[in-house]
């Protein structure tokens, strides 16, 4: 891993991304004794405003922690992916889904175009889940950390009686992950 790697989940508050970084942050900085540190911003709407959740993992001690060069940006709507693209590095890497995200004149770095939504309604029932589907596509992409470690992570942070929901969510993010990088 180099010095320091950064991360963007980016979309619109209720989906669920600021929530979906804090459980990177938790699986790198408990499970892998990694320095970790995880802001977040959101609009002064909570619900349907732009957010975004970062997330800074590095061997070394952090010494800034927003994300200036973003290494990998994940972007569940049109208007975060438009306001965002431009701090991402140009070897990064951009997970978008391809309902929620249209319009990729601006795009920049290696983008990764996938069924999220689709895949959320199909096998979750709803698209409760998708910040957690984006979350293991994420990891499976970046190997940022282990499975293992994200999964404990989040069986911290979600509410009891939603265990088994949730690590299906991470099941379906990490085989479109996995999908993603043996078709490169």
């Amino acid at each position: 891993m180099s010095d320091r790697i950064e991360f963007r989940f980016s979309g619109s508050g209720g989906q669920g991304l600021i929530l979906a970084g804090i459980i990177l942050a938790d699986a790198a900085a408990i499970y892998e004794n990694k320095n970790a540190v995880q802001t977040q911003s959101y609009g002064p709407e909570a619900r349907g405003g732009s957010s975004k959740s970062e997330v800074i993992i590095s061997d070394a001690p952090i010494e800034y922690p927003k994300a200036t060069k973003v290494d990998y940006m994940v972007s569940l709507t049109q208007e975060s992916f438009n306001k965002y693209i431009n701090d991402v590095k140009d070897d990064g890497i951009v997970i978008a889904d391809k309902e929620l995200v249209t319009d990729l004149s601006k795009a920049k770095g290696k983008l990764y175009m996938l069924d999220m939504v689709k895949s959320a309604r199909e096998e979750l029932g709803k698209l409760l889940g998708l910040n957690i589907i984006a979350l293991g596509i994420l990891v499976e992409i970046s190997g940022a950390v282990s499975r293992d470690s994200i999964e404990k992570a989040l069986m911290k942070r979600v509410p009891k009686g939603f265990e088994d929901y949730n690590k299906k969510a991470l099941e379906i993010g990490f085989r479109l992950g996995k999908e993603i990088k043996n078709n490169k």
